[in-house]
Parts: C-alpha cells; sequence; structure tokens
C-alpha cells in the first residue's frame, strides 16, 4: 500500500495494490474510487484534503493494525 500528499493539486491518495486503474468514479464529492478490471477498489483519492485536515496533521499520518 502506497499514501501520497499532493501539496499542488491538495489531494491525499491511498493505493491499495498495483492492479491497473480501468474505471474511476466520483462516489461523493471530494471522493474518488479507482476500480480494476474485476471492480474491485485499488485506489482511494480525497480532493481537498486542506479542508479537512491541516498539513501538520497530513505529514504524520499513523497506521494501526488490530
Amino acid at each position: 500500500m502506497r499514501v501520497k500528499v499532493d501539496t499542488e493539486t491538495d489531494t491525499l491518495y491511498f493505493r491499495l495494490d498495483e492492479d491497473r486503474i480501468v474505471e474511476s468514479e466520483e462516489v461523493r464529492p471530494g471522493l474518488i474510487l479507482d476500480f480494476d478490471k474485476d471492480n474491485r477498489v485499488v485506489g482511494l483519492e480525497f480532493l481537498n484534503v486542506s479542508e479537512r485536515a491541516s498539513r501538520k496533521e497530513l505529514s504524520s499520518i499513523q497506521f494501526q493494525t488490530i
């Protein structure tokens, strides 16, 4: 999995695996899902992320495994 914060485009992107993206759909305002050929979600993109989190919060993303 990869996580990318792009300050120029103001986006936060989670790439779940490296399968080829064949379709993207904005399922809610500001949330785009990327799908592979089997219609599985392989990526999530959040637009206008600076409206949802501060730059400090984005620079220290924490992951938790349960």
